[in-house]
């Protein structure tokens, strides 16, 4: 029996382009009756272990309609690997493979000694065009790591090991116009002492775009209104976002022609399928909702709001199926009749008590404001949330 054991090194998100380091260990288990075996017993054999990654895409069968494709289903796959001869990282899975690298072998003829265990490193690097990692209402981007082995005269085992990929736009680009400083290499002599700059981890490439594109700042205010009047005045400070970054954004009453009772600002996503992928016209962009902020506002002057992104949400992104954006959803209550005064009395020493009516007559105003969220640093990611990282099985 040999215990095979996977890890990730680094935690288990990682940002698309950058290199994937998981180590393997293979350990033969010490017990006790190692030494009364014989001498052809005394280590354990395999014939081989290899690794590979792949992205599975699994689609719900009423809302996307895939064309037929030439990559093997998952019966196709179950039927070519029943013989459990062949190394198929995706069989059992679901859905169609989208991105899948090439098998690397960990080892060929491992010979292993009572409480004897190697380790090997597998490292693969992720496309930059690469599908983030997500999991929607009408279709799932997962990755997964697969390690197989097998002894001589035995099946394969397989393991997989999910990580997580963020996707962040723009790294090509700002390569090319943020590298070295731009000059004109016909009419500048080469200086032989000046080292030439090696290029920057991609960890380090993303972050400078992440915070090139979200460290714009400019207040945007936008008067709410109806048919009736205005409703009250709301400021964003910023409209792009990181993963974990909470959204700010203030409400003044204090000039409205129409009360209003209380609001609400919800974080919700807007999953769209691409036309040609559609199965029905008539289906729409599918809604999930996040976080939420809720206020009574009744005679209030000016208030604010904080609405928290979660570490776990996929950034926006597009793919040849699906497109996914984010949008803040707010609810006004506002009454159809306007209140009666409350007097205030002249003496500053008096007092007097308000006491709200028992029924309202209210209508409620809907308004949906783009917003965009980006990747953060991965590592962050894989602190916060609670990813396995790691993977155990046997090899009998």
């Amino acid at each position: 029996m040999i215990e095979v054991k996977a890890n990730l090194l680094r935690g288990s998100t990682f940002l698309a382009g950058e290199t994937i380091e998981c180590s393997v260990t293979f350990t033969y288990p010490n017990d006790a009756n190692a030494h009364s075996r014989s001498s052809n017993e005394q280590y354990e054999v395999l014939a081989w272990a290899s690794a590979q990654m792949h992205c599975q895409c699994t689609v719900s069968d009423t809302r996307v309609n895939l064309p037929k494709s030439s990559n093997p289903s998952e019966a196709e796959v179950t039927t070519a690997g029943s013989g459990n001869t062949a190394f198929l990282p995706n069989r059992g899975e679901r859905g169609i493979c989208v991105l899948s690298t090439v098998p690397k072998i960990l080892f060929c003829d491992l010979h292993l000694t009572p409480a004897q265990s190697k380790t090997y490193i597998y490292r693969e690097t992720l496309p930059l065009d690469a599908p983030p990692s997500y999991r929607g209402q009408a279709i799932k981007y997962s990755y997964k790591i697969t390690i197989g082995a097998q002894r001589v005269n035995s099946p394969i085992k397989l393991v997989r090991v999910p990580l997580r990929v963020l996707v962040v736009y723009g790294i090509s680009e700002m390569d090319f116009s943020c590298g070295r400083e731009e000059r004109d290499d016909s009419v500048t002599p080469s200086n032989p002492f000046l080292e030439e700059e090696e290029e920057r981890p991609i960890l380090e490439r993303a972050m400078q775009v992440l915070q090139h594109t979200i460290a714009r700042r400019g207040p945007n205010y936008f008067n709410i209104t109806n048919a009736k009047g205005k409703v009250c005045k709301f400021c964003l400070f910023k409209s792009s976002y990181q993963l974990g970054e909470n959204i700010v954004g203030t409400f003044d009453f204090s000039e409205s022609s129409i009360p209003c009772v209380q609001f609400s600002v919800t974080l919700q996503s807007e999953e769209i399928v691409c036309d040609s992928y559609r199965l029905k016209p008539t289906h729409g962009a599918l809604l999930t909702t996040y976080t939420k902020h809720h206020d009574f506002c009744l005679h209030t002057s000016k208030t604010h709001m904080v609405l928290p992104i979660p570490l776990h949400i996929t950034p926006g992104f597009i793919t040849d199926i699906v497109t996914l954006k984010w949008r803040l959803h707010f609810e006004f209550i506002t009454t159809v009749h306007e209140l009666l005064c409350h007097p205030v009395p002249e003496d500053d020493t008096a007092s007097s008590t308000w006491r709200g009516p028992v029924d309202l007559e209210v209508e409620t105003m809907v308004w949906d404001m783009p917003v965009k969220i980006y990747a953060t640093n991965p590592l962050q990611v894989s602190c916060a949330t609670a990813g396995a990282k790691t993977a155990n099985f046997v090899v009998f």
